[in-house]
């Protein structure tokens, strides 16, 4: 069997460790940082399917009790409807990187995953058995697979000259907490140069972003600097002094071109960056890690050829690349001039009917995404709604199922009628019934099937309508072929 190395130790990094700690495979975690409170980007929540995943792995109870879930989510500035999509967590979590961090560290703990802190990767070589991964130290790791979790300056990325293609920066944002000595305007400002925002965090303890009137360069920003931004817009820097922390994003949406070199992988802000309108970025990363854990762990094992993990990329970019195209819109319209509010006038008044705010709720919720597995049912390609099962060991939810990151098989039709002996070893069989109903983000209403293959990241691979026509092609092509 061969083993893993993730670079980087931030949710991307952390959850595909559980995937495949969970599928059995050794990983091992290294990140830079020396203590893991060190978060160099300050994501503050996530949406409803990423919240579904954590679920399908029996974790989501853990953000629920740490994060305030709230209807926020808009386009444009207007309110979409997320309260009324088909899921069991039809809202926004609010829940700061460092919290997300901190909860799936315990989990990869309970799953006795090692992360190695203050281990700075600086380069890497690769051949047909395995990679080598240098480290500052000037030592050398060997490992069957790497994946660089390592955000967008992705070291791992570069060292295999993955290029990222996409819409280059032309603005620059400040982002910050600080204590300021004067009380400042709370809320949202637009001017000519862009959209600016100020929020108290606690007691003289205060949350800021700033656009800057000229494009900052690619160095750490400094107290001077987020001084003199909120001076140009506000008149004054109210006293700003003590900074918890200070960093720069712009308005930049690139993408990897390829997001594998053999042996090498990309996943999260190594594989794409983007501005964090809309509240995408913890989202997109999680859902990669989702998507490749459990393929990867195959390929490791030995259970799937190695052409499997060319299906983490068909699948994650073009999902991701939607997301940056609708993220890009929205940095878009929060310029302020002439033109730029026309455009949103018009955005507005298309969004007065249900369905266009319909199909965007599904798309900044990730609920809608859809994988190209071919024609058939409605079902195939997308995430399996957690419904209410009636099984012979009692109800159970379809995420309850998922929790092993397993292979699910449902049997929903006449008890004995699905013949799967030869076919068992790959994957758990539930005989189950389902009341329904069976209700999917922005299609709506679809037939009941009779059975369901269900993959480990909870989508559908396979959709049974009275016969096992096509199941054992499904099952060979994910999940290898079977024992005997």
């Amino acid at each position: 069997m061969n083993d893993v190395t993730i670079v980087g130790a931030g949710p991307t990094g952390l959850m595909l460790a559980g995937e495949l700690a969970l599928a059995g495979v050794p990983v091992v975690v290294l990140e830079r940082r020396p203590t893991p409170d060190l978060v160099g980007t300050r994501a503050r929540g996530f949406h409803s399917r990423t919240i579904e995943v954590f679920d399908q792995r029996g974790i989501a109870d853990r953000f629920l009790a740490e994060g305030q879930t709230f209807q926020a989510m808009s386009f444009a500035g207007i309110p979409l409807d997320v309260a009324s999509l088909p899921t069991r967590h039809p809202y926004t979590l609010g829940l700061s990187q460092g919290h997300v961090e901190d909860i799936l560290r315990g989990w990869v703990d309970e799953l006795g995953v090692s992360i190695s802190l203050g281990v700075e990767v600086t380069g890497l070589r690769q051949d047909d058995n395995g990679v080598d991964v240098l480290l500052a130290d000037g030592t050398w790791r060997r490992t069957g697979y790497l994946v660089g979790a390592d955000g967008g300056r992705s070291v791992v990325r570069k060292a295999v000259g993955i290029e990222l293609v996409g819409a280059r920066a032309t603005r620059s944002h400040l982002i910050a907490e600080a204590e300021l000595s004067e009380e400042p305007p709370t809320g949202i400002r637009h001017d000519d140069v862009g959209i600016h925002g100020i929020n108290l965090v606690q007691g003289t303890t205060f949350g800021m972003v700033v656009t800057e009137r000229e494009l900052g360069d690619a160095t750490e920003p400094t107290l001077a600097d987020l001084s003199a931004a909120l001076t140009d817009v506000y008149g004054t820097d109210f006293g700003i002094h003590d900074p918890a922390w200070i960093s720069r994003f712009t308005d930049a949406a690139l993408q990897a071109a390829d997001y594998r070199r053999g042996r090498v992988l990309v996943a999260g802000d190594a594989a794409h960056i983007h501005p964090p309108t809309g509240g995408q970025g913890i989202g997109l990363g999680v859902q990669d890690a989702v998507n490749l854990g459990w393929k990867l762990a195959q390929v490791a094992k030995g259970d799937s050829p190695e052409v499997l993990l060319d299906t983490y990329v068909a699948e994650r970019h073009p999902a991701t690349a939607r997301v940056l195209s609708n993220v890009v819109t929205q940095a878009l319209l929060q310029r302020s001039d002439a033109r730029t509010d026309a455009l949103r006038a018009t955005f507005a008044d298309v969004l007065r009917s249900d369905e266009p705010r319909s199909q965007l709720a599904g798309l900044l919720s990730g609920l809608d995404v859809a994988h190209d597995l071919g024609e058939g049912h409605p079902l195939l390609g997308r995430r399996m709604p957690d419904l209410d099962l009636v099984t012979a060991d009692g109800p159970r939810s379809v995420f309850e199922l998922l929790h092993d990151a397993r292979p699910l098989l449902l049997d929903l039709g006449e008890p004995g009628s699905l013949e799967t002996a030869g076919l068992a070893d790959r994957f758990k069989r539930v005989d189950a019934e389902s009341p329904g109903p069976w209700v999917l983000p922005v299609v709506g209403a679809v037939t009941a099937p009779t059975a369901v293959l269900v993959r480990p990241d909870g989508h559908v691979a396979w959709v049974g309508e009275g016969t096992a026509a096509g199941l054992d092609e499904a099952v060979t092509t994910w999940f290898g072929t079977p024992a005997g």
